[in-house]
């Protein structure tokens, strides 16, 4: 398996193996199991369909893998890793919840939090060679700054943790860069329909697996058996999604780019996303009233195109006012542009 690509690994790693074996791992609906086997209970044990799928996620990372029951619960259980008072570093801008969540930590005298400019790749060096914990966003969340991972995790004295959720171990992989572990909302692009939640870390050295779980054990914040099938089950279509809406996303990157009404284009170049500033608050909201293909809501990393003015949530007050964050879909995309000119120019 080594030696497959990454996108022969989402549609082969996890299968059953052997002959009478279903092709594809079954749906296990179970909460407890009979005495005498090497499973007691779902809660510690895990059931096959989860198995599966971090089999599968580990084998795109390189490295081992452990589903939680959302992305924010892999937070939560790499904190609960660190000794109070720990100090953590996270970027100015990344997922709100994220910094959220270490917001309320501190707030609570359980850690110290220092923010960083995620571009600054010099103060961040310096910070990790005293931080307990290093925690990366790669691009960011919505701001789409791609982060210098290696330099970073070579200069770090703690654990190295990378939110990877935007890049997919398609785009990049964080373990190879020098992280301890690669965190994962697969309620987004691994799952891929938006009807799932579920999330998913994946640990360079299995000792430190090993203690994710148990955390997830500790707190119950363990995966539900459908949502677990649906994830592996979005993840064997992820190369073919995540190819075409990367194209589509830079054609797309790049139209805008010329508009009048765009103040700034952020894309990475690469991936699904594309965030655009608009000229204020109230252009960007009429805009997000005004499409009728894509839909205003606010997740990301599905089938269907999404915008979303991000500074009206709490959290994002620091996010310019007229910033568009808009994942990119499948539909086609002379569609999709019809659809931005006409919202543009309402």
């Amino acid at each position: 398996m080594d030696d497959w690509t990454p996108r022969t690994k989402a549609i082969a790693a996890g299968r059953p193996h052997g002959p009478g074996e279903p092709l594809n791992t079954p749906l296990v609906a179970t909460s407890t199991y009979q005495a005498g086997g090497d499973f007691v209970y779902a809660r510690g044990d895990g059931t096959p369909t989860w198995h599966a799928l971090e089999e599968a996620v580990g084998a795109l990372e390189g490295g081992h893998a452990t589903a939680f029951a959302s992305g924010v619960a892999t937070l939560s259980a790499v904190l609960d890793l660190l000794p109070v008072g720990s100090r953590v570093a996270v970027p100015t801008f990344s997922y709100a919840v994220t910094r959220g969540v270490l917001a309320h930590a501190q707030k609570l005298g359980k850690l110290a939090v220092t923010e960083l400019d995620p571009t600054d790749t010099g103060a961040w060096v310096a910070e990790a060679a005293t931080a307990d914990l290093v925690w990366l966003e790669s691009p960011t969340n919505p701001t789409l700054d791609v982060m210098a991972i290696e330099p970073i995790a070579a200069a770090a004295r703690g654990r190295v943790v990378v939110d990877n959720t935007f890049a997919t171990p398609l785009q990049q992989r964080p373990l190879e860069l020098g992280a301890d572990v690669v965190v994962h909302s697969a309620t987004k692009l691994i799952g891929g329909h938006s009807d799932l939640l579920l999330g998913i870390t994946v640990a360079k050295d299995p000792a430190v697996a090993e203690e994710l779980r148990g955390a997830r054990t500790r707190v119950g914040s363990t995966p539900g058996a459908l949502e677990a099938w649906l994830a592996l089950r979005g993840l064997r279509t992820m190369p073919v999604r995540l190819a075409e809406q990367t194209r589509t996303a830079a054609l797309l990157a790049e139209r805008l780019a010329g508009h009048p009404a765009v103040r700034r284009v952020r894309y990475p170049g690469f991936g699904m996303m594309v965030s655009f500033d608009l000229a204020d608050a109230e252009t960007a909201d009429r805009f997000c009233a005004s499409v009728r293909l894509i839909r205003s809501a606010t997740s990301l990393g599905g089938v269907e195109s999404l915008v979303e003015r991000r500074a009206w949530l709490a959290g994002e007050e620091r996010v310019p006012p007229g910033l568009i964050r808009f994942s990119v879909g499948l539909e086609d995309p002379e569609d999709l542009w019809d659809d931005l000119m006409f919202a543009l120019t309402e």
